[in-house]
């Protein structure tokens, strides 16, 4: 009889959520005004990784403090 190889389970880390609040409207630098993503970010969002998400997430706040959106 052979032994069956123990599969070990590692749970997957969710995906790091949309940023956007539905106020979707790029202004003339082809950055949105409701989260601050550009549009090629917001476009390839749901093929980016955690890591890749999380890097654009903090573009988001630097560029929401960069208009005067955040403090």
């Amino acid at each position: 009889m052979s032994e069956q190889p123990v599969k070990t389970v590692v749970p997957k880390e969710r995906p790091v959520k949309s940023p956007c609040i539905s106020v979707c409207a790029l202004n003339n630098d082809d950055v949105c005004e409701g989260c601050f993503r550009s549009g090629m970010e917001i476009s390839r969002w749901g093929s980016m990784n955690n890591d890749e998400r999380r890097a654009v997430l903090k573009l988001c706040t630097e560029r929401a403090r960069q208009m005067g959106r955040l403090w």
